[in-house]
Parts: C-alpha cells; sequence; structure tokens
C-alpha cells in the first residue's frame, strides 16, 4: 500500500486572507486549490491526507444526509470534537445545511464514564440539539448521554455510510450564527458563544495579518477542536487562510509530546504552531541533559510559536530555548497573544519577530492592596501581549467605566466586528458582559504604548495548563461529600511552587485530627475526580469565608484573606 503524500505548504492558488462572507464561501475558494489537512498517528508519522478539494466533496454528501434527515437551518447539531475527517466533514455538512454545529469535548483520563455522560448531558440541554454525531466508539457513553437528553445519538461512520440524494442547499448568510462554541470549563454553568460567520471571518482575517501570513507558512497542530484556539485558530482558520495543516490527537500529544516537535521538523515550509504554556514546558522537561536535541529536531523553520490560552510564563519560555536552542529553536518565533471565545478568538497578537517581552510589576499594584511596610517588595514580570488586532479596540477602564492612562490597571474592554453576538438563550449573562457595543473581558491588564499586557483574571475562572475551571464545579463537588453545604467551600487559583494551583478552603466543624485528616483526603479526591487537579485543601472554622453586602460568597476577598494570612486554617497533624 502507497504511504500517503501530504497536502503541499506551497500552492499556485493566490491566498486569501478570509475575505469572504461565510465559512461556506472560505472552503469552496479552499477547495480549488491544493493544500488541506493532514493526520498523524501518535508517532508523528501521516496516516491520512485530506485535500481541502476532498473535504469539501464530503462536507456536501454530510449536508446532502443531514437535509434528508430532516434537518432545517438554525438547527444544532452537536458533535463530538475527535480530531480528524470524520469531524471535519461533519462540521462542514452542517455549515452548507445552514445548521449550527456544536463542538463537544472528549472524554479526558480521570473523571470516568459518569463525569463524562454528565458533561455532555449539560451542554446537550444547553444547546438543545437535533442530534449527537460521535464516533463509534464513544457510542456507550455519547449515546448514553443523548438518549437522557431526548436528543438522537448517531455514530458518524454509520451517517457516512447512507446515500447522499443531492439536493438544494439553503442560501447561507454573512449575518446568520455560524457555530456555538463551549468555553471548556464549566460543567454546571454552560455558556455557548454564539458566533456569526461575519464575525468569524472577520477574526480569521485580523488573525492572518496579525501573524503576517506568509505564501510557504504550514500549521502544525495538537491543539483539541472543542477549544476556540484549537477549532478557530487552527481548524477554521487554516481553512479561511488556505494553510496546510499537520494534526495530531490531543491525547497523543499527552502521550509523546516530542511527537509534536518530530512533525514540526518533519514539515516543509515555514511553520507555524500553538501551544499554552504547559505544552512547552511538558517537552523542555522530557529533554534530558544528556540528549544532543540537534539530531533528533530540527527547528530553525518554525517561524511563529504562538503562546496562548492562559497565563504565558517567562520562565517556562526561557526553558524551552535552553532546551531546544541547539536543534535551531529561535526565540524570537515567540509569539505571545490573547484572546477569548466572546470575541471568536485574537484580540491582541504580538508583532511577528518581537519574542516574548515582559515588565517587571510590583505585588501591590497587581492586587491592589498595599504591602506591609516592613515587608520587602516582590515583582511579578507580565508578558507584552501583543497590539491589538486588526479592526479590533482594546481599552483598560475602571470600576467605573472610566478610560484609564497608560500603565494603569484596570478591566480589560474590546470592541470590534468579531465579537460574539451573545451567550445563546442567556441574555442575562450577555448582558453582564456586553455593553453599548463592548465585551467586559473579565481579565485585568493594561496598556503601554499600544501593547496590552494581562495581569490576571478580574473574574473567578481558575485556568489551569490551558483549560478553565469554574469555581462553582470544585465547590460544588465538594457540597456532596457528606456535612459540607452551599457556602461552606470557597475555591481559588493561588501560585504554589511557581504553578498556578487550585486552592479549596473548607468550614471543617470538627476538632477531631483524624476526622480531619480524613476530610482534607476526601476532599481532594473529589476534587480530582472532576476536574483532574490536584489542589490544596485548608479547612478554616466556621463562619470564616467572607460574605458580600448582598450574602454571597466573596472568592476574591477570601484569596486575599488567606494569601495575607488573615485567615488562618487549621494546622495539619503532623
Amino acid at each position: 500500500m502507497t504511504a500517503p503524500s501530504p497536502t503541499p505548504s506551497i500552492d499556485t492558488l493566490e491566498r486569501r486572507f478570509s475575505d469572504f462572507a461565510t465559512l461556506g464561501e472560505a472552503l469552496d475558494f479552499a477547495a480549488t486549490g491544493k493544500r488541506g489537512l493532514n493526520f498523524h498517528d501518535m508517532r508523528g508519522n501521516l496516516a491520512r491526507s485530506y485535500p481541502f478539494s476532498e473535504m469539501r466533496s464530503d462536507a456536501l454528501e454530510m449536508a446532502y444526509r443531514l437535509i434528508a434527515h430532516g434537518i432545517q437551518p438554525t438547527d444544532r447539531i452537536a458533535l463530538v470534537a475527535e480530531t480528524g475527517p470524520d469531524f471535519a466533514a461533519l462540521f462542514f455538512g452542517c455549515i452548507y445545511a445552514g445548521a449550527w454545529p456544536v463542538p463537544l469535548p472528549l472524554p479526558t483520563s480521570f473523571g470516568g464514564k459518569e463525569s463524562y455522560i454528565d458533561q455532555l448531558k449539560v451542554q446537550l440541554q444547553s444547546s438543545d440539539p437535533k442530534i449527537l454525531f460521535f464516533p463509534e466508539e464513544l457510542s456507550e457513553m455519547a449515546g448514553e448521554a443523548a438518549a437522557q437528553c431526548s436528543v438522537e445519538g448517531i455514530g458518524w461512520t454509520s451517517f457516512a455510510d447512507r446515500i447522499a440524494l443531492k439536493c438544494e442547499l439553503p442560501v447561507q448568510h454573512t449575518d446568520a450564527t455560524c457555530y456555538l462554541q463551549y468555553s471548556s470549563g464549566s460543567t454546571r454553568f454552560p455558556h455557548g458563544v454564539a458566533v456569526t460567520h461575519k464575525a468569524l471571518l472577520n477574526n480569521l482575517s485580523a488573525h492572518a495579518h496579525g501573524m503576517q501570513l506568509e505564501a510557504t507558512d504550514r500549521c502544525v497542530s495538537w491543539l483539541p477542536w472543542y477549544h476556540d484556539m484549537g477549532l478557530v485558530g487552527c481548524f477554521l482558520s487554516v481553512v479561511a487562510n488556505q494553510v496546510s495543516t499537520d494534526y495530531m490527537k490531543t491525547e497523543d500529544f499527552a502521550r509523546r509530546p516530542l511527537a509534536w516537535l518530530d512533525m514540526i521538523s518533519r514539515a516543509d515550509g515555514s511553520v507555524i504552531s500553538y501551544s499554552p504554556t504547559f505544552g512547552y514546558d511538558i517537552c523542555a522537561r522530557r529533554i534530558s541533559s544528556q540528549t544532543h536535541v540537534s539530531e533528533r529536531f530540527q527547528l530553525g523553520h518554525w517561524r511563529l510559536a504562538g503562546n496562548g490560552a492562559d497565563m504565558i510564563r517567562p520562565d517556562v519560555m526561557q526553558g524551552f530555548v535552553d532546551a531546544f536552542g541547539e536543534a535551531g529553536f529561535n526565540a524570537r518565533a515567540f509569539l505571545p497573544s490573547y484572546g477569548l471565545a466572546e470575541a471568536t478568538l485574537a484580540v491582541s497578537i504580538m508583532p511577528p519577530g518581537e519574542g516574548i517581552r515582559v515588565e517587571l510589576v510590583e505585588e501591590s499594584e497587581l492586587t491592589g492592596m498595599p504591602g506591609a511596610p516592613d515587608r520587602p517588595k516582590r515583582y511579578r514580570a507580565i508578558v507584552n501581549c501583543g497590539k491589538a488586532v486588526k479592526d479590533m479596540t482594546i481599552e483598560v477602564r475602571d470600576e467605573n467605566g472610566a478610560i484609564l492612562p497608560d500603565r494603569a490597571i484596570g478591566k480589560v474592554w474590546c470592541t470590534g466586528p468579531s465579537l460574539m453576538e451573545g451567550y445563546f438563550r442567556d441574555p442575562e449573562a450577555t448582558a453582564a458582559c456586553m455593553k453599548d457595543g463592548w465585551l467586559d473581558t473579565g481579565d485585568m491588564g493594561y496598556l503601554s504604548d499600544g501593547y496590552i499586557y494581562v495581569v490576571g483574571r478580574a473574574k473567578d475562572m481558575i485556568i489551569i495548563n490551558g483549560k478553565n475551571h469554574w469555581p462553582q464545579d470544585i465547590e460544588w463537588a465538594v457540597e456532596q461529600l457528606p456535612g459540607f453545604k452551599s457556602g461552606d467551600i470557597a475555591a481559588f487559583a493561588i501560585t504554589n511552587g511557581g504553578e498556578e494551583t487550585p486552592a479549596v478552603l473548607v468550614q471543617c466543624r470538627t476538632s477531631d485530627e483524624d476526622e480531619r485528616t480524613k476530610l482534607r483526603e476526601q476532599i481532594r479526591d473529589k476534587v480530582r475526580s472532576v476536574t483532574g487537579m490536584n489542589c490544596v485543601v485548608e479547612l478554616v472554622p466556621p463562619r470564616t469565608l467572607p460574605r458580600t453586602s448582598s450574602g454571597k460568597l466573596s472568592r476574591t476577598k477570601a484569596r486575599n484573606l488567606y494569601l495575607s494570612g488573615e485567615i488562618q486554617p487549621y494546622a495539619v497533624a503532623a
């Protein structure tokens, strides 16, 4: 059997930077060239090449099958987002049929069957789809979630076997919703971001201009297609900007992270590849001091090494340079960026070639709390996240909405044509973050000479290894243990040994040391089962956790009191 050949990096087709009215029109154009998608196995070897022309043909057949099945424009179609040609064809099949694809996550290595079913059920209930499509190997779990939500569940291989009778396709409109994107974090409080064709293509164009896309560029990615950086940045963008792309599955990266760098080494042309900070960290840690990296990797053609999805740590980036500089990696390839699903994806991108730039900011400026006069000053290195992308405007405002001057820390707001329509069927949540065409990102930062520096999250979101975790989910998990109730638990992120870690403060009513030890272990196990994370557990006296004037738990205040030492946990028995 002849080995597949990858789609070329260079094409005679004159590239267009996402200047299309709809996503379907973007694929129609990309299909006239020779570029496409390429899927690799866990060792980074090419398993399947998938030219855009073939993907378009498959997508049209999927659209015909969907319409024959009774799917109407604006119907939601949930898709378990496994990286591969089946999902790609179904996603664009939904687009051609006028339906809204809703990418949903794959199961993780933690939590087990019931946890995954529960996660799917919540997002199915929120998006209210007609069908849930899934790979056959997930039919038991995904099928059970669909059945419990009265949603039709179909394996995509069996659906692809159906006869595709050609029919008239609905007209696509640029102002119509294109897809729903769920954040990675919430299992109890989902927010489906509704993105129009117009907003998507504007952001993809801004993405291409911000990266200064070149004729020889090729993308390499292991990012999951149910997160905005993977879905929008490394799947939809490469279609709308006609970029050949090499993929490995996220679970394969987790098992063999250095295979990602093997794929980059073998790729022809100049490479664009993104990762959250933890991806670079894992690769650097896998290399021992005895390894001759230059014999295995060739990274001199890695033009843009994107950073995003979590707080960028300059020490980790330096560790990657130290580990792979011998293989030709250039530190100036680093491309910090800032974005969020509510803005479709990109809000700011560092101009290519400027690399990682940091500023030292005194910690009291970051927290808004003056430090004790008898303590030495502490500084944190804040990474420059670049300039606003094309058509996007960024402002930093105070709590009253007044625009702040350069280098003053406040709330980050943005506006532009790529903002979401709103959260699907959640006008209250939409109104809470959007005002007069502006989006409150929920992040804190400051501007300096047109560059945005993001210093932290105003919201309570906990982001670990590029994944969002809602503190409500952690608190809710602990509440399921006997003896606890709502309001007994506060969850937030702290820095522990240089790493961001969730901390859980739990009001404890027992004075028995053995019981407290058991409780700490039970809480750690419960949080790990729900989130997959290890956490710091602190037991505190009853009525310790602070509340707002309306009686709600104040996580921000609880965190500040804990870090300042004003909340004193019970001592751990020796």
